[in-house]
């Protein structure tokens, strides 16, 4: 018989680990070899157990998933690697797929898109609902690669605390949703606001705002 495909699921919330193990353990060719919650404990099992595919959600405690997917690539560049995160797929997938990765799909998608992009990762594919695999299409042939949105000048964390601005999250709720302190979420946003040149925290919110409406 031929063994089954091997995949490591790395996500801070259990309940949602536990739904994913069960959804792949209902699938004939793949098995979960190992869980992690965070970035550290991933890298772990990647020596000790090294996963044909890891599952990885971008919000992890201590660390951002993107930076967990390079230093994956870094270690065991024959890992196959997805993002499986509840921020849109406007907000990151490029940067996902820069990062290493090699496909994108959203927490909310039904089971069996989530399968359909785990099996398609195995295959050497690409993998991106057809909306954002025209609009990288779109940005490669139009683009201006002179000018580069100030936007993409952002950390992978700073990006993801504007997303959060953006959809009109406080400073103590994007702290408790990221897991981090309150002084910390205005470090990033006093950063942000210096990378956009941004005067004040209003023209933040109307920015962020502006930039969540235009992607969506």
């Amino acid at each position: 018989m031929t063994r089954r495909a091997r995949v490591l699921i790395v996500d801070d919330h259990p309940i949602f680990r536990r739904g994913l193990r069960e959804l792949i353990a209902d699938e004939p060719d793949l098995e979960v070899c190992c869980e992690a919650a965070d970035s550290g404990e991933a890298l772990r099992y990647i020596h000790t157990c090294p996963p044909d595919v890891a599952l990885i959600d971008l919000t992890l405690k201590g660390g951002h998933g993107l930076e967990l997917i390079e230093e994956i690539k870094q270690q065991n560049d024959q890992v196959r690697m997805l993002v499986c995160s509840m921020h849109p797929e406007t907000d990151f997938a490029e940067r996902a797929l820069r990062a290493g990765a090699m496909g994108y799909v959203n927490k909310e998608e039904a089971a069996d898109k989530i399968v359909e992009a785990i099996h398609q990762v195995l295959r050497g594919e690409i993998y991106l609902s057809g909306s954002m695999a025209k609009r990288l299409l779109q940005s490669l042939v139009g683009g201006k690669p002179d000018e580069q949105d100030p936007v993409e000048t952002l950390t992978n964390r700073e990006m993801e605390v504007f997303q959060l601005i953006g959809q009109g999250y406080t400073t103590k709720q994007i702290a408790r949703r990221l897991d981090l302190s309150p002084k910390t979420i205005e470090t990033h946003r006093e950063k942000i606001k210096t990378k956009l040149d941004l005067a004040n925290s209003q023209q933040l919110s109307h920015r962020a705002f502006q930039w969540v409406h235009d992607r969506a």
